[in-house]
């Protein structure tokens, strides 16, 4: 996939960003 397994930290960082923008964009709504 291009990923290292040592980025696994910053992946999940990203993940978790995600999901806070998500929650964040439905309490707005």
């Amino acid at each position: 996939m291009g990923y290292s397994y040592g980025n696994s930290g910053f992946a999940l960082i990203v993940v978790l960003f995600i999901l806070l923008v998500i929650i964040g964009a439905s309490w707005v709504c």
